[in-house]
């Protein structure tokens, strides 16, 4: 049997090993995705965003609890920063989530970002179609957590939540960092430290001022103590609450739509990317544009411009 055929049958030993090989970009787990997609679509995808030390994997830890008691397969897909000296990461958060380990129904994976923006790894789109593959209902991404640009999630889950604690800024950083835009629900971890009331009343007028279009969705902040399971259980229902509402409206129907439209656009991207990389390899061209820029002789833009006239079928030379 193919992995993919494993993956279908309920292998987590298979699952695991299928990801591990898109995580390493092996070309034979293009062929297994491709076996594996017309059996997906069916996983509801939940990102949990926010800066470091917010709490994110306790609270991702909490969640995968509260769904896996209403009976719900759970897939974990958590993101770690890479490091730019080393090419190393710690994938720490399987040690956070340890309780879960010995749980049939719930699926843990860590990935590494290997330098790609936007908080999340270059294969998270691909790693969560293998848990959705696999039976998983409810499929968690944990971004990185590194900053203001993490809003690659956004496009990818159903419904985003933003974690936020109390002293991490005043409210211009909020609107900084573009979560207004981008959260479906709005948390405040750690609820118990002082400034979490006025955290939650800052992000509520935040929310009522901005312009919201008419018959969407009314984003809620909701306050929560991860580390002792406080709010959590009122958190997923409202994840819930925002699943109906995607249904009910119609509105999944575009976000489906748009989703699938920049998985394929990101591997068309890589794909050509990597494409192009070989075609300049052969004839040695990329040495002679790099030469040639060195003595400002030639600029990277004509330069470009030949090599994706030459691939289409012209004949320039750089």
């Amino acid at each position: 049997m193919s992995l993919a055929d494993q993956v279908l049958n309920g292998d987590i030993r298979a699952a695991a090993r299928m990801m591990r090989d898109i995580d390493d970009n092996r070309p034979l787990a293009v062929e297994e995705l491709k076996r594996l997609y017309p059996h997906t679509g069916t996983a509801y995808i939940i990102g949990i965003t926010g800066p470091p030390g917010a709490g994110k994997s306790t609270l991702v830890d909490q969640l995968t609890a509260s769904f896996r008691k209403k009976g719900k397969k759970v897939g974990v897909v958590a993101i770690d920063p890479t490091s730019p000296f080393t090419g190393g990461a710690i994938l720490g958060d399987r040690i956070r989530m340890n309780r879960h380990a010995s749980d049939e129904g719930v699926f843990i994976r860590s990935l590494a970002t290997r330098g790609a923006l936007g908080g999340l790894s270059r294969s998270t789109s691909d790693v969560a179609l293998v848990m959705d593959a696999l039976g998983m209902d409810i499929v968690i991404i944990e971004t990185v957590g590194v900053g203001q640009d993490e809003v690659d999630i956004v496009k990818t889950a159903h419904t985003t939540c933003v974690v936020m604690v109390p002293g991490l800024g005043d409210d211009i950083q909020a609107i900084k960092a573009g979560i207004l835009e981008i959260g479906d629900i709005f948390v405040v971890n750690k609820a118990d430290r002082d400034g979490a009331d006025r955290t939650a009343r800052e992000l509520t007028t935040m929310l009522e001022m901005r312009n919201a279009p008419e018959g969407g969705w009314n984003p809620q902040v909701l306050k929560t103590e991860a580390q002792r399971g406080v709010g959590i259980d009122e958190l997923s229902g409202e994840i819930l609450a925002h699943r109906d509402f995607l249904f009910t409206s119609g509105r999944i129907a575009d976000f489906v739509r748009e989703r699938n439209q920049r998985h394929f656009v990101d591997i068309l991207r890589d794909g050509l990317y990597r494409h192009a990389l070989a075609f300049m390899g052969r004839d040695g061209s990329l040495e002679r544009i790099v030469d040639g820029m060195g003595d400002n002789a030639l600029d990277p833009y004509s330069a470009a411009e030949a090599v994706i006239s030459r691939m289409t079928g012209g004949v320039a030379e750089p």
